[in-house]
């Protein structure tokens, strides 16, 4: 599939009622797809993170298909149920920390999802498990916005923690709070051997502040007293301009096993992970000297930067082996939009690299759109996801196809090939037989290039797919043109709704026929209806109704429901607040069909992060 007049073992049983149906990212759903006793209940959405199989190109399953994708991973290994094995904590998300528990065993870990929100702690930007009231069990600390430091007890036990919020910034002895830039994550150990927790955090001129516990409060808060605001007189230099600067991370470990604790920096304006030796000893630390940049015996280890290193024995064999996050840096994060998530390895001979992908989660990079449509006329619903930009090929977004193999009631879905038709960033589909002749055409939103049509030349079973025109539709103004498709005023054609970086909606009435669209704005802000910003919008029949719903994604996550409460020749869109989707990430994208065949919608929507979650619909 690499030419624009490509042959895909494709094509659409599921195009045929060009009028009428709903075209869509979701495919082609008709009207009354929801069920004919659906008209008097709502969809009742539940999240699955790996509810059918979904393979790679090679085959191989995703442990966790429907996670919703990296692109700024901060791990944290730690015991956090006390069974004698590392838990692995993700965070992703402003105030999201993701658990996976190890299943496994120290070992062989195998980490199993448990909750994208682990016990509803809102954590900000970064966070820390450590235990600060030295009670035996892991106390939390994480970011209070802005840029203060919230604390957090664990009231529980070793194996059954129960996180109070205990304060919400720690302080001084004399009172003052204490401040840490919001955008570098700290670190806690006793680098000194004293049995006092010392807090370092980074600046973004490059300097690191020690503060060290200092006995506590009245209610048992520790508090930090600072000890230098330029520790070992460490002063990191970035590659560019040579100037101290940059968001950072930081990670004490002993990897030398020599007994005191080395330091592990990563920089906005650095590629990789730089080290800084220890040279004294557990109780008289000494790091003055020169940063040098780790290497592994397979990999050079350099990213898009600002990496997020944790030195940790993974697999038991009492080595420290590094992960590093990668959040994207100075070094352009479109490279490591999909592969940041690092594994290295460590034996005899040094750090080997195992994988970019850590946690098997599908991911095409950022800003993800799916598309649910039946292109191969088996009668099932395949899948297509777009991206923002590929990070194999920069110059363009790119489609990915994933055909169905399982059928219409248990899917499966094995990823084939990549649809190469259009040179531009934010690839949008709208799928819909623009011409009458039973096979599915194509349309394709851009970033900045307005909207093309791509005629399929070939069959509803195997398309051929030509570009016609790659400046088909213009945007009046604005950019991220995301079309969807269907026959809203009952002409038996199909109209176009487009939507927009403005987070407004324009429509098209195609006022030519079934077999020759030719669209005329109506208006770019139809019927008043803005969602912020980057509306995705979705036309389907969401209440079984038999009219067309308007459902619309947007950047701050969720997705809005406007139910058409006109008729199938005069809609009328009003939004019903009670409907809101929730569970959506933001850069929402969703996308409808009836996956698992019991008569109703399910929904797949894409995100910022770059892969998918899914909502099944468990109305009955």
């Amino acid at each position: 599939m690499r030419t624009a007049a490509v042959v895909l073992l494709l094509a659409a049983s599921a195009i045929a009622a060009a009028c009428g149906g709903a075209r869509s990212r979701g495919g082609v759903l008709p009207a009354g797809s929801a069920g004919d006793d659906a008209a008097s209940s709502d969809p009742v959405w539940r999240a699955a993170i790996n509810p059918f199989p979904v393979l790679d190109e090679h085959g191989e399953p995703y442990d966790f298909p429907f996670l919703g994708g990296f692109n700024v991973p901060r791990p944290q290994f730690v015991d956090i149920d006390g069974d004698g094995d590392l838990d692995l904590f993700v965070q992703e998300r402003t105030d999201e920390l993701i658990f996976f528990e190890n299943t496994g065993t120290r070992t062989a870990p195998e980490f199993t999802w448990r909750t994208n929100r682990f016990h509803d702690l809102e954590i900000g930007e970064w966070s820390r498990f450590v235990d600060l009231d030295e009670d035996g069990d892991l106390d939390l600390l994480a970011e209070q916005k802005y840029s203060y430091i919230k604390y957090y007890r664990n009231d529980g036990t070793v194996r059954e923690p129960r996180f109070v919020l205990a304060a919400d910034t720690v302080r001084a002895p004399d009172g003052q709070a204490v401040f840490s830039d919001r955008q570098n994550i700290p670190n806690l150990n006793d680098i000194d051997c004293n049995g006092r927790i010392d807090l370092f955090l980074g600046r973004v001129d490059g300097t690191i502040t020690r503060h060290e516990m200092a006995g506590r409060d009245a209610n048992g808060v520790p508090g930090f007293a600072l000890i230098t605001d330029r520790f070992e007189n460490i002063s990191i230099i970035g590659q560019i301009t040579g100037m101290r600067h940059g968001a950072n991370t930081m990670y004490f470990a002993d990897p030398d096993r020599d007994g005191d604790m080395d330091l592990f920096w990563g920089d906005f304006f650095e590629p990789g992970v730089l080290m800084i030796e220890n040279r004294g000893s557990c109780s008289l630390p000494s790091l003055q000297t020169e940063p040098i940049a780790l290497t592994a015996v397979n990999d050079s280890v350099k990213t898009s930067g600002y990496n997020v290193p944790v030195l940790v024995d993974v697999d038991g064999d009492g080595d420290l082996d590094m992960v590093v996050g990668v959040l994207g840096g100075a070094f352009n994060p479109n490279r490591t939009s999909a592969d940041n998530f690092y594994f290295y390895e460590r034996e005899p001979d040094g750090l080997h690299l195992r994988t970019r992908r850590y946690l098997r989660v599908l991911d095409v990079g950022s800003e993800s759109i799916p598309s649910l449509v039946d292109l191969d006329g088996d009668g099932d619903l395949d899948l297509i996801v777009s991206n923002k930009i590929d990070q194999e090929r920069l110059e363009t977004s790119r489609l990915f196809f994933f055909e169905n193999t399982g059928g219409g009631t248990a899917p499966r879905f094995e990823l084939r090939d990549t649809m190469d038709l259009h040179t531009a960033y934010h690839l949008a589909p709208a799928w819909g037989d623009l011409d009458g002749d039973g096979a599915i055409d194509l349309l394709l939103g851009t970033w900045n290039q307005g909207i093309a049509y791509f005629r399929n030349d070939g069959t509803a079973r195997e398309p051929r797919f030509t570009l016609v025109d790659s400046a088909f539709i213009t945007l009046t103004r604005g950019s991220n043109a995301t079309p969807t498709l269907g026959d809203i005023d009952g002409d038996g054609d199909l109209d176009l709704f487009i939507g927009e970086s403005s987070g407004e909606l324009n429509f098209y009435r195609n006022e030519g026929s079934p077999t020759s669209p030719r669209f005329v704005l109506v208006s770019d802000t139809f019927d008043g209806i803005d969602v912020g910003r980057r509306s995705t919008p979705v036309l389907v029949d969401l209440d079984g109704d038999g009219l067309l719903d308007l459902v619309l994604g947007a950047e701050d996550g969720g997705a809005r429901v406007f139910r058409n409460r006109g008729t199938r020749t005069e809609p009328r869109f009003v939004e019903d607040t009670t409907a809101f989707i929730r569970g959506l990430p933001h850069f929402s994208a969703p996308a409808f069909g009836d996956l698992d065949g019991d008569g109703d919608l399910d929904l797949i929507s894409g995100g910022m992060s770059g892969g998918l979650i899914y909502l099944e619909n468990r109305r009955r």
